[in-house]
């Protein structure tokens, strides 16, 4: 279907040196120090090619074994684990988008082993079945007997495999695919629609979705139809007539039905498909609201709509925030809406940053809201949670919502520091993305070289004297010839007044304003575009306890350092009464949003909720005026 704009191609987005370029190499770091032995053994232990008693096992007389299982994956990819094997494809996934932004050799070998190790289990369970657990794990669920969510471990499973053959060109990783989706063939045809309904009554994850994709690409209309038969009816046709059908439900579970009926859309071009996910998000967003960092979930469920005082704790589930994120981008790329950007920019710094631990690079499966909360870390191979599988994509994916396209030109959505190489009217075009961290502030930005030049170097400009409150970036355009085209940059909802704009150290006088972006039409050579956005001080109550309220500075969340609830007195149309700037400056960076409390009886230190790690935090306070 023709879309309002498109992502660009895998692989034209290079990150550059900042914060998010450390993430994602610290993402990386772990995914490769995995062992390939650790993340197949489900696989090698379902397939007969693997298994294990310790060297004294079977000895009488003996006591005690060597080679204990030190470093074995445990958790939920412990082997006595129902969800085994689910970690498997979110790692082939992220290696997927790494390989083809990197073209790591290190990680393409790796990972290109395991897709022709998962073929040769496959091969031994007989040409089709590739689970990590047994085929009666879905006669149970079929029988109406629980099982916990084997499809959603086999969907991780092929939505790692497709990402492996169309991100990294690994055609074997296809072959391996269609085998296995011949056999899910197979066992949806013994089924009535009534029936297949109650199966997806068991977790099935994005099953619709790898399907599209499988059918996208071959066009077989076997795959046509089975991805039809995961069309969840008794989900999808009351949400379309407007019922409330997420309230107390898990939302994990319906996030990615609804990315595989935005992807069937994608695919077939039914309306009403895309009528399920419009009405998808009116209900999940519009009418439900979120928390101030843009969470939709507590404890695993929707909130009732505007209903979210009472269910502070456990909010915020990682896979939920990453999945949503997804949604945004697709429906941002279908209509060129920024709300969705947005969207996506809140949750980014407010949720993928702040649950992933800064040094270990870790998980917090949830991120609380209530008083005196501290996130829970996973740890490298005793936990494998979910959110765990969905950090490592999440962290592998900042490259693909910076840039966008369409038949006019090139549009910013993010403002991650980045190179693109691009082409517009069959001219080579290169974009670099830059952040200043002196004249303007960068969130999460600690030591760097320009940092460390521009507080020794004289001749460099001049450091101000206080905390900026301003982000400045900058957009150098370099093109092989004098072109043509529109650059259209994204206005975020935070920014405070209009945005300053210059265009080779001049006021631009072609600038259009419009609804949360600005339009730029002119003829480009080698042109750097300036920009800097104010930001200011705000505050965000929750709808049903408005004088409960979240402190933000531009798109970031504040947390109190605090371990209860504690009352604030002042004016919330006079925000200084309450917060003060605070050890603004360390060395050689701005310290982007940390305040402390001023005219209070006992004070208090607030710092973004993604700089938090260890600490006692509270995130809602209530305000009294004086």
């Amino acid at each position: 279907m023709k879309l309002t704009l498109k992502a660009m191609p895998r692989g034209r987005t290079q990150l550059t040196d900042s914060p998010f370029k450390m993430r994602y190499e610290l993402n990386r770091t772990y995914l490769m120090s995995l062992t390939e032995l650790n993340l197949l053994r489900n696989y090698y232990i379902e397939a007969g090619l693997w298994s294990y008693s310790g060297s004294g096992g079977t000895t009488p007389g003996i006591t005690t074994c060597e080679g204990q299982p030190e470093g074995w994956h445990w958790g939920w990819e412990a082997v006595t684990s129902e969800l085994r094997g689910h970690f498997l494809g979110h790692w082939l996934s992220a290696a997927a988008m790494i390989i083809v932004q990197s073209d790591d050799v290190r990680v393409k070998v790796k990972a290109d082993y395991i897709i022709n190790e998962l073929s040769r289990c496959q091969q031994a369970n007989g040409g089709e079945w590739l689970g990590p657990f047994p085929e009666s794990y879905l006669t149970r669920i079929a029988a109406g007997k629980w099982v916990w969510a084997p499809q959603y471990t086999l969907h991780k499973l092929l939505m790692g495999l497709f990402d492996m053959y169309a991100l990294s060109g690994n055609e074997q990783a296809l072959e391996v695919m269609t085998r296995f989706a011949d056999w899910f063939f197979r066992w949806t045809g013994s089924f009535t629609a009534e029936q297949l309904d109650d199966l997806m009554d068991f977790e099935t994850g994005g099953m619709l979705e790898v399907w599209a994709d499988l059918y996208a690409v071959t066009k077989n209309p076997q795959y046509k139809e089975l991805m039809l038969r995961y069309d969840r009816k008794r989900f999808f046709d009351p949400l379309l007539s407007g019922q409330d059908m997420l309230t107390n439900k898990h939302a994990n579970t319906q996030i990615p039905e609804i990315l595989g009926a935005a992807r069937v859309w994608e695919v077939v071009g039914d309306s009403r498909w895309r009528g399920i996910v419009e009405a998808f998000w009116q209900s999940a967003v519009e009418q439900r609201q979120c928390y101030c960092t843009g969470g939709i979930s507590c404890g695993e469920i929707w909130t009732p709509p505007g209903k979210l005082s009472g269910r502070l704790g456990s909010a915020q589930e990682h896979c939920s925030t990453y999945n949503m994120m997804r949604l945004a981008h697709i429906l941002f790329q279908w209509t060129g809406d920024f709300r969705y950007a947005d969207f996506w920019e809140r949750n980014l710094y407010n949720g993928i940053l702040a649950q992933q631990h800064p040094q270990t690079g870790m998980i917090s499966y949830f991120l609380d809201m209530g008083a005196g909360s501290k996130k829970t870390w996973g740890l490298p191979t005793e936990h494998f949670w979910c959110c765990h599988g969905t950090l490592l994509q999440a962290q592998a994916s900042y490259d693909l919502s910076i840039f966008f396209e369409d038949q006019e030109g090139l549009i910013v959505s993010q403002y991650i520091p980045a190179t693109l190489r691009w082409s517009f009217a069959d001219v080579l075009i290169t974009i670099e993305l830059t952040q200043e961290s002196q004249a303007g502030l960068a969130p999460l930005q600690k030591f760097s070289l320009k940092g460390l030049n521009a507080i020794q170097n004289v001749h460099v400009p001049p450091i101000p004297e206080q905390r900026p409150d301003c982000y400045v970036y900058g957009l150098q355009i370099s093109c092989e010839e004098e072109t043509a085209f529109t650059v259209k940059l994204r206005v975020p909802w935070w920014v405070k007044g209009e945005p300053i704009i210059t265009v080779n150290g001049e006021l631009e006088h072609s600038i259009v304003h419009k609804p949360g972006v600005i339009e730029i039409t002119r003829a480009w050579y080698s042109d750097v575009i300036r920009i800097v956005f104010n930001k200011a001080l705000t505050t965000v109550g929750l709808p049903d306890r408005p004088d409960m309220v979240a402190f933000m500075d531009g798109p970031l969340v504040l947390a109190g350092l605090v371990d209860e609830e504690r009352q604030l007195i002042g004016s919330l149309e006079s925000l200084d009464s309450i917060l003060t700037p605070h050890n603004e400056r360390h060395h050689s960076w701005w310290n982007a949003a940390s305040y402390r409390t001023v005219n209070q009886e006992r004070g208090m230190r607030f710092i973004p909720v993604n700089e938090v790690v260890d600490e006692a935090y509270t995130i809602y306070f209530p305000i009294r005026s004086k």
